[in-house]
């Protein structure tokens, strides 16, 4: 099931990329007016389509972290014990956890292949300040169930934000939260961040690992 997530939560989540406009889109438009041009990138982009690491880094690191809202993403992976955290170990769990996730979505992206994104419309109230936007990936000519991805977002001063989302039933933030308190219980938030930056090293070096042998 978490292996289902994190590939298929990835592909829409590159579909939030916009660039930065002085009207602020409600946030069903905006997934739907960005979705396509996006992936387009992706589907056209043969390096990317191969697996290029470093430019999929890129990518994700320009076009889709900004539109998280990580703050309150760490805040709520990390729950109760966020409260009693120093402010140098609050900024240290939120670089951490936006490394994990940039790398969590380059996997993802690198096993796109031709998916549909379909947009529910949403009903947004003129006061709305948080929102649900209902999407689905569709396999074309495929026999499978569309799998189901919900997007909690916030509207903040430069826009709507991500704090959240749900593939099938299963929350981002609830998955790693389950985790994180087992560490904390274990070793503290320090020891949390230790374990973060241990396994974010990892993967960047098992990614130039496989980058090197990919280029012989």
């Amino acid at each position: 099931m978490k292996k289902m997530f994190v590939l298929l939560s990835g592909v829409l989540l590159l579909s939030l990329a916009q660039t930065v406009r002085a009207d602020v889109p409600d946030p069903d438009v905006l997934i739907k007016e960005t979705v396509r041009e996006v992936l387009d990138v992706v589907r056209k982009d043969q390096e990317l389509r191969a697996g290029n690491q470093k430019k999929m880094l890129e990518l994700v690191d320009a076009k889709v972290l900004p539109h998280f809202n990580f703050e309150h993403m760490t805040r709520l992976a990390v729950g109760k014990s966020w409260r009693t955290a120093t402010p140098e170990q609050k900024q240290a769990l939120m670089n951490e956890f936006r490394i994990l996730l940039v790398r969590t979505y380059t996997k993802a992206f690198t096993s796109y292949r031709d998916q549909v994104v379909e947009i529910k419309p949403l009903k947004l109230d003129a006061a709305a300040t948080e929102v649900t936007v209902k999407t689905s990936i569709v396999k074309p000519g495929s026999s499978q169930q569309p799998v189901l991805v919900d997007y909690d977002m916030e509207k903040m001063p430069n826009g709507w934000k991500v704090y959240d989302l749900t593939v099938e039933g299963v929350s981002l933030v609830t998955s790693y939260r389950s985790t994180f308190a087992d560490q904390i219980q274990q070793a503290g938030i320090d020891g949390l961040i230790k374990t973060l930056v241990e396994k974010n090293q990892s993967a960047a070096s098992n990614a130039a690992v496989a980058e090197k042998a990919g280029n012989k």
